[in-house]
C-alpha cells in the first residue's frame, strides 16, 4: 500500500504561483505514473498532469505552458509548479501514483484557490 501526503496549495490572486509536493511511501511498492488531479466544486474529477518514471509527460490542454510536472524517483516524489494561475484553476487537488495514470492511490487533497 501506497501513502500520499500532498503539500503546497492556498491561497493565491490571478498571475500568481504556487508550488505542490507529493510524496509516496510505504514498503514493496513499484509506480510508474505519477501525476495531479483537480476537481471544482460541481465538476468531474479531472487529469492536470502526469509523468512516467522515464520522465514522459502529459498535461490537460488548458494548463500547458503555465504548469510544470516535475519527480524526483530517488525520493519517489512528484512536484507541480503552477504559474499564471487563473481563477478557473481553483480546484482540490490531488497527488496520483500507480503503474497508469489514475490506477493506484490517492492523497487526500490539496486546496487551491485564485482569487481574481
Amino acid at each position: 500500500q501506497v501513502q500520499l501526503v500532498e503539500s503546497g496549495g492556498g491561497l493565491v490572486q490571478a498571475g500568481g504561483s504556487l508550488r505542490l509536493s507529493c510524496a509516496a511511501s510505504g514498503r514493496g511498492f513499484s509506480i510508474n505514473a505519477m501525476g495531479w488531479y483537480r476537481q471544482a466544486p460541481g465538476k468531474q474529477r479531472e487529469l492536470v498532469a502526469v509523468i512516467t518514471s522515464g520522465g514522459m509527460t502529459n498535461y490537460a490542454n488548458s494548463v500547458k505552458g503555465r504548469f510544470t510536472i516535475s519527480r524526483d524517483n530517488a525520493k519517489n516524489t512528484v512536484f507541480l509548479q503552477m504559474n499564471s494561475l487563473k481563477p478557473e484553476d481553483t480546484a482540490v487537488y490531488y497527488c496520483n501514483a500507480g503503474l497508469i495514470p489514475g490506477s493506484g492511490s490517492w492523497g487526500q487533497g490539496t486546496q487551491v484557490t485564485v482569487s481574481s
